[in-house]
């Protein structure tokens, strides 16, 4: 199941709703617990299984780490365990096939595949699990002793699908005592009705494009034509994800929570370093704090600090996906900040505002032709055709026709990716904006109705 389909919009939200505001406070953690793993399973409940053990194990490890007086060797060998077994349950079903097909390649081995289903969520519910039990042996967090709480955590169905990762420090709070009210609900039924209009009516369309023009002949493909295709696929994948992040800080809103912002207009960076502080704010932040400064961050000289930087990019791209494209892409990145760390900002404040920002946006479409494409050969050639080394022209009628017909919403899209300010002076919502976002709920359910080309992007990773 997934937001921006009818069957949740018209039954399982409002089910849910109704469910959650009847009921007692004290049994509202449990009916979010409950429904939330009702979501889960809807497509693949096979797999619920898996989200059990985590949330089991980890629940354990919690309470054996509130116990007072533990040594410190045997509080380090629970987070160890954790870790571990975390780490076992994500790869088996993420990376097994990954690591069978590099053991084969490299080993001439003929082992079979697994080819096991990715179970939706994974990666985001196995990292808030981790923080969890990372949090409580920092200090920082007080184990969870309700497991009715710590399943609702884990469970939360609205960021569950694609985030933002909530820190458990960050919601420990909330699960206990939180306060829904009126204006916090239609704060929340706003911000779902953003994200959704952005998944639907933007992402979707100008992923038809994208398909389109990645689809193509790429070793014919003109140059406008390259550049077009991933400007394209840039504005897909920001408005896809971007699009379910509001909606998940929408729906936390109307249950009473707070998330943390996922998202900050990534495409106004100046610099690849900038990019990234606007770019997936909540996995940046998880790395940083439970990988990068655990390792050492930049307290022990240059060459440790240039390895940290390094190890956390390889695993950033690893994270998303099982594939060499992935590591390639978060190295690519991280060659970069490291360069800008010690003299690229330097030389980039010289430069005028326009030529940081055309810096940073050509960088970041290379890294999305990395991204997107699984293929070496696919890259290499797409690439020779964004810089004109096929051979090609630099346009033809067919990108003529691309530019015509798609140039409104490429118009929106630019403006929509721009900082503009939805609330009114006294952050009210005025008659003028209900009839707004009415508007485009209703446009976005009647797109619903007939579409046939409704993917999400990071359901793959």
């Amino acid at each position: 199941m997934v937001f921006s389909s009818l069957l949740f919009l018209f039954l399982f939200l409002p089910a849910v709703l109704m469910l959650y505001y009847v009921a007692p406070r004290r049994m509202r953690n449990l009916i979010l617990f409950i429904m939330s793993l009702l979501f889960y399973a809807w497509g693949e409940p096979v797999y619920i299984v898996i989200m059990l053990v985590s949330t089991v194990t980890d629940y354990s490890f919690g309470l054996l780490l509130d116990k007072p007086n533990m040594a410190a060797i045997r509080r380090k060998g629970i987070v160890v365990c954790s870790v571990i077994v975390n780490l076992l349950l994500l790869s088996f079903f993420k990376y097994a096939d990954f690591f069978i097909q590099n053991v084969n390649a490299f080993v001439g081995t003929n082992i079979s595949l697994l080819e096991l289903p990715l179970p939706i969520g994974i990666s985001f519910y196995t990292f808030q699990s981790m923080s969890y039990i990372i949090d409580v042996y920092r200090g920082t967090a007080k184990a969870q002793r309700n497991w009715i709480d710590f399943g609702a955590y884990i469970a939360l169905f609205p960021q569950l699908v694609a985030g933002p990762i909530v820190k458990y420090s960050t919601i420990a709070e909330q699960l206990q005592r939180r306060s829904e009210n009126m204006k916090m609900f239609a704060e929340g039924v706003r911000r779902f009705t953003i994200g959704l209009a952005k998944k639907v009516l933007l992402a979707n369309n100008i992923g038809l494009l994208w398909d389109t023009i990645s689809s193509s002949n790429l070793e014919t493909m003109p140059v406008l034509t390259a550049w077009l295709g991933i400007i394209a696929f840039a504005f897909q994948i920001y408005f896809d994800f971007s699009g379910y992040s509001d909606m998940a800080i929408g729906l936390g809103l109307m249950f009473g929570f707070r998330f943390n912002e996922n998202f900050n207009k990534p495409y106004i960076a100046q610099s690849i370093t900038d990019f990234w502080r606007r770019w997936h704010i909540s996995l940046g932040s998880w790395f940083r704090e439970y990988v990068y400064i655990p390792l050492g961050g930049n307290r022990r000289g240059l060459a440790i600090q240039m390895r940290n930087i390094l190890i956390v990019w390889m695993l950033t791209g690893f994270w998303h996906g099982a594939n060499w494209n992935f590591i390639v892409w978060g190295l690519y990145f991280g060659v970069i900040l490291l360069m800008e760390k010690w003299w690229g900002l330097a030389l980039l404040l010289r430069l005028p505002r326009w030529m940081r920002h055309l810096y940073a946006i050509v960088l970041i479409l290379i890294g999305w032709v990395l991204f997107t494409f699984e293929q070496p050969a696919a890259i290499v050639d797409y690439l020779a055709a964004m810089w004109g080394f096929n051979g090609q022209s630099l346009w033809n009628a067919e990108t003529v026709y691309f530019f015509y017909t798609n140039a409104v919403l490429l118009f929106v899209l630019l403006i929509a990716s721009l900082p503009i300010k939805q609330w009114s002076k006294t952050n009210e919502l005025s008659f003028v904006h209900v009839v707004w976002y009415a508007f485009l709920y209703l446009l976005s359910v009647a797109y619903l109705v007939d579409a046939t080309f409704n993917p999400f992007l990071y359901f793959r990773f």
